[in-house]
């Protein structure tokens, strides 16, 4: 002990486990405010955007997430499914996609910025049931020769082919729609935030 009176360790170890103490009150404080950056289930559900890895997506696989409490469905189309889409135009009801529910920077028949993949909200447009996706080709229920693959509503029937375009004869009267997306980086697709708009 010191001639004044005064323990020098003591005082040190009463300095650290105060300043030990102050640190972790800091980081208390500091988490939950932090973590209100995040959007809310609430921001999400109202249209928040929605970020998908596409980067272990293998060709013929889809995945679905959820935007705006929808399902919007993530499809890695082949090289022969691309190429097959013009075979099936004559089919369908709306092979231009003119009067579809899709952003303006989406064109030609593939209804996609990239060709490979495919991106759509998976809701029939005849009463919002969810159809099903059906890769298989030539399936005498689903048209036969006519269909390539594509997505199939169990519920009324309707059908569409793989760039989410309806069949002639379904209940469905427009093609699926394409929400708003683009890209961040070569394997993250963000879903509600237009191409270009990022």
């Amino acid at each position: 002990m010191s001639s004044d009176g005064v323990n020098n360790e003591r005082r040190r170890f009463l300095t650290a486990a105060t300043s030990v103490v102050g640190a972790a009150g800091v980081v208390g404080v500091a988490t939950p405010f932090v973590g209100s950056w995040n959007p809310s289930a609430k921001a999400r559900a109202a249209g928040a955007p929605v970020k998908a890895d596409i980067g272990k997506l293998e060709p013929g696989q889809m995945v679905v997430v959820e935007w705006r409490g929808k399902p919007v469905y993530i499809l890695r189309r082949t090289q022969k499914q691309i190429d097959d889409l013009s075979s099936v135009n004559s089919y369908l009801k709306d092979p231009e996609s003119t009067n579809a529910d899709q952003p303006e920077y989406i064109e030609g028949e593939g209804r996609a910025i990239r060709p490979e993949f495919l991106v759509l909200v998976g809701l029939c447009t005849h009463l919002g049931c969810a159809p099903k996706h059906r890769p298989e080709v030539g399936v005498p229920d689903l048209g036969g020769d006519a269909w390539v693959g594509g997505f199939f509503c169990p519920c009324h029937g309707s059908r569409f082919d793989l760039a989410g375009r309806v069949y002639n004869g379904s209940p469905a009267s427009t093609n699926l729609v394409v929400p708003p997306y683009s890209y961040e980086g070569d394997n993250v697709i963000v879903v509600g935030v237009d191409q270009g708009a990022a």
